[in-house]
C-alpha cells in the first residue's frame, strides 16, 4: 500500500523537450521531472522528492526554488506545467560512491549518512509529507477498533510501472474525488453500543489506518461520512449481508466484512467536483473481509453481487480488458462519467486478484493531468 517516501533511486532515461534548448526531462519511475540540460545521465542515482513534499527552508534555498513553490509558505512540491510538459517532482543530486549503489546524503546541519539504493531519506533531509487541514464536518468523535478496520492507501502507477503486464485482464474504474470511506459489519459476537447499529463500523481513510472509528453519538450525526450513509440507509442496508451470509450461505458471518467507497458530492471537496449530486453520496470501490492483519480482497466479479445484497452502487466502470499503457493513458484524462467537469483519474486492477512481491497487493492509480494542474484544489482523504 502507499507510503510517503523520499528515495534514492536511478534516472530511467532522459528524454528531450521539443523546442527546449536548457531543460529536459528526467524518468524517474514512470515520472517526469524537469532538469537541467546535461545535469544528470541515464542510471544515475538522484534523490527524487515527490509531489506532496513539503521541504525545509536551507533546501529550497539549495535547489534554488525561494518563491517557487506551492503553498501559503512556498514549500510544497506540486506538479506544474513547464513548455507544455508535466513535471511532478525534483531530483537532488547526490555524491555517488564508486563502484557502489550507495551514495553520500547530507543535511543543513552537515550530518551525513550513507544511503542505499531505494532507502529513505526523508528525515534526514527534513522532508514531510504535506496534511491538509482536516474540515470540521470530517471531524467527530472516536473510539479504538483496530481489529476492525483497514489500512487502505493505492500507490501511483507512475512509481511501479512495472507492475502491470501487457495483455493482463484488468478492470479500470473511475477514481471519483471525495473522500475515503470504509463501511463495515462485524460479527454478531464483536457487538457494541459503540458500533452503529451495534454492529456498523464507520471510518476515514487516516482513521483507519490509526484503528479508529467514528463513535455511534448524536455529536457525529454531522460527520459528512454519517450524514451520507444514513441518508442512503447504508446502516441498515449493510445488515442484510449478514442475514444473506446466514440464510444462502448457510453460515454465520464470522469475520468482519468491509464494503469500502467513496462519499462525494457539495462540499467534500473541491466546489466543482459534484458529479451532479446535490447531497452527499457513496459508491463503493472494493470488498475486503477479515481482521486486521489477515484481510482478503474479493474479486472484481463478486463486487457487484456485494453491492446489489447491499442495495448501494459501485463507483463507475470505464474498461475491462486487456491491460496496456496506450488504453490506460485513453482512460486516465477526459471528462467524468457522472457530469461534465474533468476526470480525476482511474484505479486499476488485475481482474482476479494478486500480489507483488515489491508492491503487495496490486491495485495502482493513474491520476489526469488537469486534475494535477487544476488551481486551488482540495485533497482531504
Amino acid at each position: 500500500m502507499s507510503r510517503f517516501a523520499v528515495q534514492l533511486t536511478r534516472i530511467r532515461n532522459i528524454e528531450p523537450i521539443a523546442g527546449a534548448d536548457a531543460i529536459e526531462l528526467a524518468v524517474v519511475g514512470d515520472y517526469r521531472s524537469v532538469v537541467r540540460k546535461d545535469a544528470f545521465r541515464p542510471r544515475e542515482l538522484v534523490i527524487y522528492i515527490p509531489e506532496q513534499s513539503v521541504l525545509p527552508e536551507w533546501l529550497i534555498k539549495n535547489l534554488g526554488l525561494e518563491g517557487k513553490l506551492a503553498g501559503p509558505e512556498k514549500n510544497r512540491v506540486k506538479a506544474v506545467k513547464l513548455r507544455g510538459t508535466v513535471s511532478q517532482g525534483i531530483c537532488l543530486p547526490v555524491q555517488q560512491l564508486k563502484a557502489t549503489t550507495a551514495s553520500v546524503v547530507y543535511n543543513a546541519n552537515g550530518d551525513t549518512i550513507v544511503a542505499s539504493e531505494g532507502e529513505d531519506v526523508a528525515k534526514l533531509l527534513g522532508i514531510e509529507k504535506y496534511e491538509p487541514v482536516v474540515p470540521q464536518h470530517f471531524a467527530g468523535e472516536l473510539y479504538g477498533s483496530h481489529d476492525t478496520t483497514v489500512n487502505y492507501d493505492i500507490e501511483n502507477f507512475k512509481r511501479y510501472p512495472d507492475v502491470l503486464v501487457e495483455g493482463e485482464e484488468v478492470v479500470f474504474t473511475e477514481k471519483l474525488h471525495g473522500s475515503f470511506c470504509g463501511l463495515g459489519i462485524v460479527p454478531e459476537k464483536d457487538a457494541s453500543s459503540k458500533h452503529w447499529l451495534d454492529r456498523c463500523v464507520v471510518f476515514s481513510k487516516g482513521l483507519g489506518a490509526q484503528g479508529l472509528c467514528l463513535l455511534n453519538s448524536n455529536n457525529n450525526v454531522n460527520n459528512a461520512y454519517i450524514r451520507a450513509l444514513q441518508r442512503l440507509d447504508a446502516f441498515n442496508k449493510i445488515l442484510k449481508l449478514a442475514e444473506w451470509f446466514e440464510n444462502e450461505q448457510q453460515e454465520h458471518l464470522d469475520r468482519p466484512l468491509f464494503l469500502l467507497g467513496e462519499v462525494y458530492g457539495p462540499g467534500i471537496q473541491d466546489a466543482t467536483f459534484t458529479y451532479g449530486q446535490k447531497e452527499t453520496h457513496f459508491r463503493i470501490f472494493d470488498v475486503v473481509s477479515g481482521y486486521r492483519g489477515d484481510q482478503q480482497y474479493y474479486d472484481y466479479k463478486f463486487h457487484a453481487t456485494f453491492a446489489d445484497l447491499a442495495d448501494l452502487e459501485l463507483v463507475p466502470l470505464v474498461y475491462r480488458g486487456p491491460f496496456s499503457r496506450e488504453v490506460m493513458m485513453e482512460h486516465t484524462s477526459g471528462k467524468t462519467t457522472l457530469g461534465e467537469h474533468i476526470r480525476e483519474g482511474i484505479v486499476i486492477k488485475p481482474t482476479t486478484e494478486r500480489t507483488h512481491p515489491e508492491l503487495g497487493r496490486v491495485i495502482l492509480k493513474s491520476v489526469s493531468a488537469e486534475y494535477l494542474l487544476r488551481k486551488n484544489g482540495t485533497e482531504y482523504q
